[in-house]
């Protein structure tokens, strides 16, 4: 049989990470996304990878229980890839999550979280599953309308009513011409002003940035402190996240006055200002970032904490530069995770207490095998649906080494 554009009816068995289930079909495995477990689907193959196949579910002949009709108008097989998992109730796909991060802890980490049937990620906030995103970025069209991309493709939607974002969030950005090749960030600030910038399209080696509505930088509010963060930089799109994860920094950090703390791919300092606060002003913080934008806001945001030292470097650079041990090192890395050579380093330099970030389940528990090598113990482990409607997952670990 030919792989690529056949047709195969399959029963769908457990999650897979990246938001595909696992089947089989003459002994070959089929990873077919828009599907749950337990239902008979008739999939069709997008994807021959040899040992196995991809594949997009195209009528679904025996449903789930847990199969809603699509929450978000514009995604699916034929729409957008913005919300991969809208098919499916959301209690239920905080089970998938939790099972999938179940998984790869143990296959990846070492690590035994949980059996994967009691597995489950935690709402965020409210636990709604619509209207939660600030910030999102479009990418325009060869004729100047603005869209999002279809799953791993350069092929744009340009229908905007995306079911994670709020009411108006995109108001009026259909009804514009843009230049083609140009990047649109939207941003909602917590004063309630929409802020809208355009970057590009490229210039040789340039891509000229514009504000085209309200400001470059975004208020952006946790407890009683204030960050101006550029539109284009990282801040975390679920509108309850910040303050979720910073407040559980501060209680797993367990700092004192005098102590010493690394917030590694800082961003705008977030974490900083919880772990500055917990140290005080004989202690020592150092947050660090590549983010030319995020690092000015930190330094604008953390003005006041004159023992907080905002770094622009590589955190791999600025580990090898430190004389002084950590008592905490916080890390919030990209997708990719922290990788080896940085946990190498927090290992050597002896960080006994180690709070590590992670949004992609196998980079993840990767990294907390890599911690596991060196000696360190999850002490405690939290997963949040930081990103309802997608396959997209937050996790905190809790790490110690006597």
């Amino acid at each position: 049989m030919s792989g690529e554009t056949a047709e195969l009816t399959l029963t769908i068995g457990p999650p897979a990470n990246g938001g595909s289930c696992v089947a089989r079909h003459e002994g070959r495995v089929v990873f077919v996304r828009y599907a749950l477990p337990g239902e008979t689907v008739r999939a069709r193959v997008t994807s021959d990878r040899g040992s196995y196949w991809k594949a997009d579910t195209v009528e679904v002949l025996e449903p789930s229980t847990d199969r809603v009709d699509s929450l978000c108008p514009i995604a699916g097989v034929d729409g957008a890839g913005c919300c991969d998992m809208a098919f499916a109730i959301p209690e239920a796909v905080r089970g998938l999550k939790g099972a999938v991060v179940a998984n790869q802890l143990a296959r990846l980490g070492g690590y035994h979280w949980c059996d994967e049937a009691d597995a489950a990620a935690e709402p965020v906030g409210d636990g709604g599953a619509t209207g939660w995103r600030t910030r999102v970025r479009l990418d325009t069209t060869a004729d100047g309308r603005a869209g999002f991309h279809r799953f791993h493709s350069a092929e744009l939607i340009t229908d905007l009513r995306c079911a994670q974002l709020p009411d108006g969030m995109l108001a009026g950005i259909d009804e514009r011409s843009w230049p083609a090749g140009a990047h649109l960030y939207v941003a909602l600030d917590d004063d309630g002003r929409r802020h809208v910038v355009q970057s590009g399209p490229r210039v040789g080696r340039r891509a000229p940035t514009q504000v085209v509505e309200g400001d470059y930088e975004a208020v952006q509010r946790v407890g009683d402190r204030t960050w101006r963060v550029p539109v284009t930089a990282f801040w975390q799109a679920h509108r309850e996240a910040t303050a979720l994860y910073s407040d559980l920094v501060a209680e797993w950090a367990e700092l004192g006055a005098g102590m010493t703390a690394w917030d590694l791919y800082g961003g705008a300092g977030v974490f900083a200002a919880v772990l500055a606060q917990a140290v005080g002003e004989s202690g020592s913080v150092v947050t660090v970032d590549t983010s030319r934008g995020s690092s000015r806001s930190a330094r604008q945001a953390l003005a006041d904490l004159g023992w907080v030292s905002v770094v622009t470097d590589s955190v791999r650079r600025a580990l090898t530069a430190q004389t002084t041990r950590a008592d905490v090192a916080v890390l919030d890395p990209p997708r990719t995770g922290a990788g080896r050579e940085v946990i190498d380093l927090l290992a050597d330099a002896e960080v006994p207490r180690v709070i590590h970030i992670g949004c992609e389940a196998a980079s993840f528990a990767r990294d907390v095998g890599l911690y596991g090598g060196h000696g360190y113990t999850v002490e405690r482990l939290r997963v949040f649906d930081s990103f309802p409607l997608t396959h997209h997952v937050e996790c905190v670990a809790l790490l110690t080494r006597g």
